[in-house]
């Protein structure tokens, strides 16, 4: 993967290039950074330009054989591990390894792809994946090896944050003190999720989101849109590439999330003192909990933005409001006055505390309906 094929971050490719040439490789790297922002797509150029001894910051003039491996994502001391869980494939003990192949065609088809979007090319969007304790020995195992080229070994670990516990603790004197010439590229959106222990082993590298300019001259460029459409798509994005391909194709799921959302906050400002309206929000909180769990921790995550967008637009910074329903009949500046300081953190601290119950396997429909009559008092709060 060309470092010029990845969309910005020129500060990013200068960093690594510029440590890589000049042997100053840390063992153990943490890339943290928001959905779209481009953390894959640089930590494969990045473990490509190390193994390849590729020169003058771009991915040629190396070794040839091996830069033709990387096309292919087959390199032999390139290791991927990421979340996997059972399905149709594979019935029991599931790892990284038994979906070699759609992982290879889920890069080549989008880097930029979020974890949903790798769930669903799995059809274990109802399921949530993890790296367990099974792919931590496998890690210990190949790592144990000698490389096959003489160089070094590259593991890499996309959504390191769905290590579990097991797995952690395996991995960590491992991470602290690896073999020689072996390198761990950890991949996260939320360093938080990640134990103190293993966070304290790497070196922590941000990335931010994508600008607006970025975003829009890739989609005339590689997708020839229109520059209006391009524009509006790259403002809707909010700095991730993979929802504005989304938004492209229409094919993100939000318009879906658009309809739960709207359905839900109309039900909510009615509920107050009206028994017909609270069995409604019951039937909405079943309905939605009939879903997959990643499916609703997505959700949520979408209605907390919705009402951050709400609460920018009632506050006048509209700049900063790239949200734009199109539901018939719903206006978002209509909207917006209800959301203020007075309830926004309530808010989003019930909609975080419902994601958060739900990952850990409560009871959605539970969780929901609590959720949505919380909603129907901080809806009607004042603002002060």
């Amino acid at each position: 993967m060309l470092f010029s094929n990845i969309l910005g971050l020129t500060h990013v490719k200068n960093h690594l290039t510029t440590s890589a040439d000049g042997n100053r490789i840390p063992h153990a790297q943490l890339f943290v950074g928001p959905n779209g922002s481009g953390t894959l797509p640089m930590a494969i150029a990045y473990a490509q330009y190390i193994l390849c001894q590729n020169q003058q910051g771009e991915n040629t003039g190396g070794n040839q054989a091996c830069n033709i491996k990387f096309d292919h994502l087959a390199h032999p001391d390139l290791h991927f591990v990421y979340p996997v869980a059972t399905n149709d494939k594979v019935k029991k003990h599931a790892r990284s390894d038994h979906f070699a192949e759609e992982w290879r065609t889920f890069i080549n088809e989008n880097p930029y792809g979020s974890i949903f979007d790798w769930y669903l090319s799995l059809g274990i969007e109802k399921k949530q994946g993890q790296i367990g304790v099974d792919e931590a020995l496998e890690i210990v195992k190949k790592l144990s090896l000698k490389s096959y080229e003489g160089g070094y070994k590259i593991m890499l670990i996309w959504m390191a944050d769905k290590m579990n516990i097991a797995a952690s603790n395996k991995l960590l004197k491992l991470i602290e003190e690896p073999p020689d010439k072996t390198i761990f590229i950890l991949i996260t959106e939320d360093e938080e999720q990640l134990i103190q222990t293993i966070r304290s082993r790497c070196q922590i590298l941000h990335f931010p989101p994508l600008g607006e300019q970025v975003i829009k001259e890739a989609l005339i460029e590689k997708d020839n849109v229109p520059e209006s459409d391009a524009q509006k798509i790259a403002h809707q994005s909010n700095g991730d590439y993979s929802k504005a391909l989304h938004l492209l194709h229409h094919d993100g799921g939000d318009d879906q999330f658009e309809d739960w959302f709207i359905d839900w906050v109309r039900t909510a400002f009615k509920a107050k003192g009206n028994k017909a309206a609270i069995n409604d929000l019951i039937a909405w909180s079943e309905s939605i909990a009939t879903t997959g769990r990643e499916t609703q921790k997505k959700f949520l995550n979408y209605c907390i933005d919705f009402f951050r967008q709400a609460m920018l637009l009632n506050y006048g910074v509209e700049e900063l409001v790239f949200l734009e329903p199109r539901t018939q009949g719903f206006k978002l500046k209509n909207f917006a006055p209800f959301i203020h300081g007075a309830n926004i953190i309530d808010i989003c601290n019930e909609l975080q505390e419902a994601a958060y119950h739900i990952e850990r396997n409560g009871n959605a429909k539970i969780i929901l309906t609590d959720l949505s009559i919380k909603l129907t008092r901080l809806l009607h709060k004042k603002s002060q």
